[in-house]
Parts: C-alpha cells; structure tokens; sequence
C-alpha cells in the first residue's frame, strides 16, 4: 500500500490561509488534490491539518481527513517529518510501504510526475525520494555581504564556468516519498543513506510563501489557461 499525506495547517504566517486561497476559483490545496487521485497509484489520500475549514474543503475535493491535527505538531516550527511520523501513527499506515508527502502549494506538480518519481524509487530501491530543482545561480558563486560590501564566498570559484562546477540541486518544496520502515525507525530528519531524487520537466515549481509568488503562480496558470 502506497498514502499520500498533504500538510496544511492553519495560521500560516506570510500569507494568511494559504492553503484555501482560491487560485481560478478553487482553493490551492485542491490542486494537489487532484493530482494526488489522478495518478492512481495512492491507496488513500490523507490531509493532516488543524482546521475544521480546511477539514471540509479538503473532503470536497476528494481527500480524507477523519480528525484534526494537534496544536502541538501545527506551530510553525514544528518540522513536516514530524508531522509525517505523526501521520503514519494516527491515520495507521504503519503497514503502508511509503508514504508521500505532497504539499499543498504544489500546483504545477501533476500525476505524471508523481507515477514517474514513484517508479524511480521503486527502481533504485530507495528509502527517501525528494522531488528537486536546480538553483537559478550556481551556489559556489555567492556573494556574502559585510556592511556595505560584498565577497565571493568561496573566492576560488570565482573565475568557474557555471557548467564547470558540479551539480547543485534544491528542495522545490513539491514532494518526497518516504518508505515508512525508516519514517517508523528514523529519531531525525536526516537524509537515509538510500536517498534519490527527481526532477520534473516542467520548470514551473514555485514554493508559495510570499504575496509575491503567489501573484507570480496566478499570472503563470492564467497564461497557461488561456492557451489550452
């Protein structure tokens, strides 16, 4: 058995109910929603949340949320690999072979990166799949500042042709496959020695956190919309 867990808490702080605002008239969250059923390969498709009106929303759009999440694992601090081992406790998935952490703000994610992320975990017989992005700029490039200043980092990369240096990746903020041995097992969240990655085609993965990304996303879906 293969769940699919969606994170969205209450109270988020840069942007006030993230998670429920209507993006073409539908609330955020239903997008990853969708796209979690659409790709046919979740036994169950769980959202841990603490609020009562992201518990409704979340079950008209097709997912499950049989309780509420407690005040102790919702505070902004808390880090999501705990809500995760919470998860498989609470909603009993225990006996699931992994678990996926979908984040609610995924809205350029579809089915057909989740199948073939999926598959590639199950190839390469990984414990942790993390689904990546490479940077805008190369990281052995930056500057620091002091004051008014500003210094090459690392000074010896200076000179480096980006394509020169080796491969950078970040966490885009989309999904992660866990198998839920380690999840059960694991006292951190350190990446397991049998950790991979996947990287979409589609370059368009925005992690919502500010007003600003989340005017970027609208204009991006509504340019995309008008071309379908």
């Amino acid at each position: 058995m293969v769940s699919c867990i969606i994170p969205a808490r209450s109270n988020s702080k840069r942007i006030k109910n993230k998670n429920i605002l209507n993006i073409n008239n539908k609330p955020i969250i239903s997008y990853a929603i969708k796209t979690a059923i659409n790709s046919k390969i979740f036994d169950r498709v769980i959202v841990s949340t603490d609020s009562k009106k992201i518990q409704k929303i979340s079950k008209k759009y097709g997912a499950e949320c049989p309780v509420l999440r407690s005040k102790r694992l919702s505070g902004d601090k808390v880090p999501i690999f705990e809500v995760i081992k919470n998860s498989v406790k609470i909603f009993n998935l225990n006996k699931n072979e992994f678990i996926c952490c979908l984040y609610p703000t995924s809205i350029f994610i579809n089915k057909n990166d989740i199948i073939q992320a999926y598959k590639k975990l199950k190839k390469t017989k990984s414990d942790f799949l993390c689904c990546v992005s490479k940077p805008n700029s190369h990281p052995l490039r930056s500057f620091i500042r002091k004051g008014e200043r500003i210094f090459f980092k690392w000074p010896r990369y200076s000179s480096s042709r980006s394509q020169d240096l080796p491969s950078f990746f970040n966490d885009n903020g989309s999904f992660s496959f866990y198998k839920t041995k380690m999840i059960i097992k694991a006292r951190n969240n350190l990446l397991p020695k049998k950790s991979t990655y996947f990287e979409p085609k589609n370059k368009l993965m925005i992690d919502v956190n500010t007003l600003e990304d989340l005017r970027i996303v609208k204009i991006l879906l509504k340019n995309i919309n008008s071309r379908i």
